[in-house]
């Protein structure tokens, strides 16, 4: 079966990158073609048009705008090349994409979209409603009612526990394209439900598909001997959109612990470095937390990466204005019965109590063998559902795994 996947596959992002890998691993793991329709929105990246400010909303997003315009360009032609170059690399040897440049225009991803028996939207965030764009319709898969394949969702977030009234107002309309629609947050499953009148599927991020990712960190491009062999180990601090909370925590942890602190790059980030900084490909990431003595975060994926490496760790919550993209976090918390391991502010004492409060892994497992079940089996029904649009069986050697050279 041909299968197109519509997600955020081309950000240089690790949680973006690592999702869109595992779900395409796990597809032709079961004998199908599994590739990205190379759709490439300019207001996910890079902001998108300006509008007339005829409010203090439409201002913020115009500022919005401009913040990422100005960090998209800066990060092009000043951010770490090295880095930005690995990403390419594994995005055409583990997602068989190549080239970093968008499509000349609509037709060219529209028209792949023709030739698929399957068409997944997700994982990631592609239903979060952007400030000055809101909610992209092409994730919802509205861009051609003609399209004869079997139209799904597969783990798809908004992003945020609660939409505006006016996005609300959106949804039914929007949802109606699907023939089946799964969510990654219980979160996502209230909001749909109250779109649709139906209850949705609530499934694992793709990354928890996998239960292995040795094969992936195996043909990472640099060796990680070194952070190995450091005496006390290393601290991994993976943080996202604000220092707040993080960074205290970060250095309590590595304090305590006498070991040394490293952060991967973030080309967002307009903060003082915490630690030292890394430039790891999405595999090394992964490595990274693997080896790492203790993981401080603030991101999704950091924290799913913890609980598969069995590490112990602090979710440092975002704070502010940015404390709704903790939903994420905090509903995979509480799936595996964790949720103690948040911090919504800094807290020495909460801190120190969670440093030494043993994880008990074996029920973490469980919880999460359930989840990874519950993904597996909805994609099994989808699969069964799809009517292949040809005859001939793809060859189940569709995922071709080539090692990243340095």
């Amino acid at each position: 079966m041909n299968i197109g996947i519509l997600t955020f596959h081309f950000s240089d992002n690790y949680g973006a990158a690592l999702q869109a890998y595992a779900l395409r691993r796990w597809l032709t793991e079961q004998g199908h073609r599994a590739s990205f329709i190379d759709y490439r929105p300019a207001h996910i990246e890079h902001g998108g048009r300006l509008c007339l400010p005829t409010s203090t909303a439409q201002l913020k997003a115009n500022l919005k705008v401009v913040y990422l315009a100005t960090s998209a360009f800066l990060n092009r032609h000043f951010g770490h090349r090295g880095q930005q170059e690995k990403f390419e690399r594994f995005r055409e040897h583990f997602l068989q994409l190549y080239g970093n440049a968008a499509p000349s225009g609509d037709s060219a991803w529209r028209k792949a979209a023709q030739g698929y028996d399957l068409i997944v939207a997700g994982s990631d965030q592609i239903w979060s409603p952007s400030q000055h764009h809101g909610f992209d319709p092409n994730y919802f898969l509205a861009f051609d009612e003609a399209l004869r394949a079997r139209k799904i969702s597969y783990a798809a977030s908004f992003g945020r526990d609660q939409v505006s009234p006016e996005q609300a107002e959106q949804l039914p309309a929007l949802l109606r394209h699907f023939d089946a629609i799964s969510v990654r947050e219980a979160s996502g499953v209230a909001l749909v439900e109250r779109a649709t009148g139906h209850r949705p599927a609530n499934v694992p991020d793709p990354t928890l598909l996998l239960s292995n990712y040795t094969e992936l960190i195996e043909q990472t491009s640099a060796p990680l001997e070194a952070f190995e062999a450091e005496e006390n180990g290393y601290v991994f601090c993976y943080g996202l959109r604000s220092p707040d909370n993080i960074r205290q925590t970060a250095e309590l942890v590595a304090d305590r612990l006498d070991a040394d602190i490293l952060s991967p790059h973030n080309p967002h980030r307009r903060w003082p470095e915490i630690g030292r900084t890394v430039h790891p490909d999405p595999g090394e990431w992964v490595a990274l937390v693997k080896h790492a003595r203790f993981v401080v975060t603030n991101s999704f994926h950091g924290t799913v990466f913890a609980l598969l490496f069995k590490k112990p760790f602090v979710v440092a919550g975002l704070t502010g204005d940015k404390a709704t993209a903790n939903a994420r976090a905090l509903n995979l918390l509480r799936a595996v019965g964790l949720e103690h391991r948040f911090a919504a502010k800094f807290s020495a004492p909460n801190v120190r109590a969670m440093m030494d409060d043993e994880i008990h892994w074996a029920h973490v497992d469980e919880r999460l063998a359930e989840l990874r079940d519950a993904g597996r089996a909805f994609l099994r029904r989808q699969l069964q559902a799809a009517k292949p649009l040809q005859a001939t069986r793809p060859s189940p050697a569709a995922f071709p795994l080539r090692a990243v050279n340095p």
